[in-house]
């Protein structure tokens, strides 16, 4: 049944695209349009938008969804797919979509230029536009060493203390595809049932839920991606800054590899219709203006030049500088390790 509506989703979607072709006189797909596919969900992204149709005259078309179902819808749209470029919100779909001939690689040196070699793909078939580090976050009065690697939370001097994400968040994947890539699988599982014998409780709820459970002493520590922190940092509502108070941030590993970076990234679509527009909007998405943004705008790093907004006040730091396409190529053994640790 599943095989069944797979292929009937497949045939509608391509019934679809080509009803689009055929409207093309009415609805064009010339140079002066682009369409977006974004995993993103940011209002301040629409003002990305609004600027480069105001600069260029090309009407960005957005289309949202998650990283998977748009990956899937088109895959199932193939040559006929009006998408010109896919944003994801984490660099192991960023390789997923790579791998599934999504996208294309394309000629810029002026990206080639901005965007360091570790945060792109080695043959240009995706781009990093903004980072997020994934940090350790503790409680300041819990009266516990404070933890300076990931590493640390798998000690017993954390049992009963920490809170986490579920094993299925890509954060997390992505976190441990890394470990395994610089540390080993062996390492990696080590520290996996270590952590899971320190749960404080099952693991629930997103990133502002660990930290909140940090705060109010439900736990002791976490790990969170930054710009959940820069969210509550940047909030005028008390509750929010009672939290930031008692908490206090750390980039683990600074004495060795450095804090784990994912992405938010994008790529040039296999058949963009508008491929020189699509060249065009990503080289202008890591502009001074828009990496601004990026950062002040949704508490994210930019991929060019320093933090500002509400995490710059954590600090500079030094980061992993592995591949983000190694948060793709190890997801599996991630998946398989977390499976086996027990961490659900």
């Amino acid at each position: 049944m599943v095989e069944n509506d797979s292929h009937l989703s497949c045939i509608m979607y391509r019934i679809l695209a080509l009803a689009v072709l055929l409207l093309a006189p009415l609805t064009s797909f010339a140079a002066e349009e682009l369409n977006l596919y974004s995993a993103r969900h940011y209002d301040t992204d629409f003002s990305l938008y609004d600027r480069f149709t105001e600069e260029t005259g090309v009407k960005v078309n957005l289309i949202e969804g998650g990283s998977d179902a748009l990956i899937e819808r088109i895959l199932a749209e193939g040559e006929l797919s009006p998408a010109d470029i896919l944003i994801t919100v984490d660099a192991g779909r960023l390789w997923r979509a790579a791998q599934a001939g999504v996208f294309q690689s394309i000629d810029s040196p002026i990206l080639d230029s901005r965007v360091p070699e570790y945060l792109r793909d080695s043959d240009n078939l995706w781009f990093g536009l903004s980072k997020r580090a994934r940090v350790i976050v503790y409680r300041k009065s819990e009266g516990l060493t404070k933890p300076t690697r990931y590493e640390d939370l798998a000690d017993p001097a954390y049992r009963d203390r920490v809170c986490m994400r579920s094993s299925s968040n890509i954060y997390n994947l992505s976190l441990l595809a890394g470990m395994i890539e610089t540390a080993g699988s062996e390492a990696a599982m080590q520290w996996a049932q270590g952590v899971v014998q320190n749960f404080a409780r099952p693991p629930q709820g997103n990133d502002t839920a660990q930290l909140r459970a940090v705060a109010s002493g439900e736990c002791g520590v976490t790990i969170a991606n930054t710009y959940y922190l820069g969210r509550l940092m940047a909030s005028s509502e008390a509750a929010d800054k009672a939290v930031v108070a008692e908490l206090g941030v750390v980039f683990p590993n600074q004495a060795g590899r450095g804090a784990h970076v994912n992405i938010s990234g994008a790529g040039v679509t296999r058949y963009a219709p508008n491929k020189t527009a699509a060249i065009a909007f990503m080289e202008y998405l890591t502009s001074e203006f828009a990496q601004r943004l990026f950062a002040e705008g949704n508490n994210e790093y930019p991929v060019v030049g320093k933090a500002t907004g509400p995490i710059s006040q954590l600090g500079e730091f030094k980061e992993d500088q592995v591949n983000a396409a190694i948060f793709g190529r190890r997801q599996a053994e991630a998946v398989m390790i977390f499976d086996r640790a027990g961490w659900r």
